[in-house]
């Protein structure tokens, strides 16, 4: 398929610059695969979507204040690092800008010092791998060094981080929010637990493919940089058990859909671990273990777009897309929400 067959036209302001002051109040498109019904609610609706014995799939993951502003340590010039995945405990994979400047043996400092890395090898990808020096505990000087990583169409400044945070977010890791899940507050979540769902925790740590554009005409050409993830027992075990009892496998966000269509059999049937995926879903793509798909609205042409478009026929989902913009729904990581059943 051609990178064309993915475009859509969206006006500006319909790319939400802020999240909603109550997670639940967004709206939500709920459309129907079988019968090709579009429903306009709101986020909080989402429960009656959902029956009982049916598993919501959450990623954990939480992101890091992985944004670094610093400077050479020789001559002062300046230089943004992007962590995206943890080699090893101090070395890193990094995007640079510029990359003319991060040379193998360069040293950049941040946070007056408290923060040094060293360049120590360019990838095929163009990334660097870094090693940090610091005193102290590294998360602890990130903290203090680091900025929040918002998407480049934000515009707007953040002034609350936990806005950028799902209200299930534990594991430090990611470089961006798994979106999908903003909506969710913990008063709704317990009120989809005592309606009778079950809900299954995965961890993928979001990295750089969330950034990365797709350059090729041709799709199947592009590659997907790879993501850590990690499932539990506990969760391999609830989800398979949900499938064998007839439920629905309900994933919240293109992370938690990726997944489980990585770790899941031929059968359906998914496998605890650790691991990586660069797992790459567009149309054509025969999907295992999901029946359900929670998401927001993604950019013209990323990948993203593509899952979706191979969740429900793409066609299908341009249509559902040009309804949203003519029903003024918000796009992207603090827009809106749809429910793909």
């Amino acid at each position: 398929m051609k990178l064309s067959d993915f475009y859509y036209e969206l006006p500006q302001e319909l790319i939400a610059q802020y999240p909603l002051k109550d997670r639940m109040q967004s709206r939500l498109l709920v459309y129907d695969r079988k019968t090709k019904n579009i429903e306009h609610r709101y986020f909080k609706d989402i429960i009656e979507y959902l029956n009982p014995g049916d598993c919501l799939v959450i990623n954990d993951t939480k992101v890091i204040p992985a944004r670094l502003l610093g400077k050479r340590e020789d001559t002062g010039g300046k230089m943004e690092f992007l962590l995206i995945d943890r080699v090893e405990d101090d070395i890193w994979e990094v995007m640079v800008n510029p990359g003319r400047r991060a040379i193998i043996g360069r040293i950049f400092i941040f946070g007056e010092g408290l923060l040094k890395g060293e360049i120590l090898a360019k990838t095929k990808d163009g990334t660097r791998i870094v090693r940090f020096e610091y005193d102290g505990i590294f998360e602890e000087i990130l903290d203090k060094v680091g900025i929040m990583p918002l998407p480049p169409y934000i515009h707007e400044e953040l002034k609350d981080n936990n806005r950028y945070q799902t209200v299930y977010a534990k594991y430090n890791g990611s470089v961006a929010a798994p979106t999908a899940g903003l909506h969710f507050t913990q008063e709704l979540l317990k009120q989809i637990e005592c309606s009778g769902v079950n809900i299954a925790n995965i961890t993928l740590h979001v990295g750089i493919g969330t950034f990365r554009p797709v350059k090729t005409e041709n799709i199947e050409d592009h590659h997907m940089h790879s993501e850590s993830y990690y499932v539990s027992e506990e969760t391999a075990e609830i989800v398979n058990k949900t499938r064998e009892k007839g439920g629905r496998v309900i994933a919240v966000g293109t992370t938690s859909c990726r997944t489980l269509e990585t770790i899941g059999d031929r059968f359906g049937k998914i496998h605890p671990g650790y691991g990586k995926t660069d797992i790459f879903i567009y149309p054509g793509y025969k999907f295992k273990v999901v029946d359900a798909l929670i998401t927001n609205f993604h950019l013209p042409q990323s990948t993203l777009l593509m899952l979706v478009s191979a969740f429900a026929d793409r066609e299908e989902i341009l249509n559902v897309y040009a309804e949203a913009i003519e029903k003024r729904y918000r796009f992207f990581s603090f827009g809106d929400a749809m429910f793909i059943q």
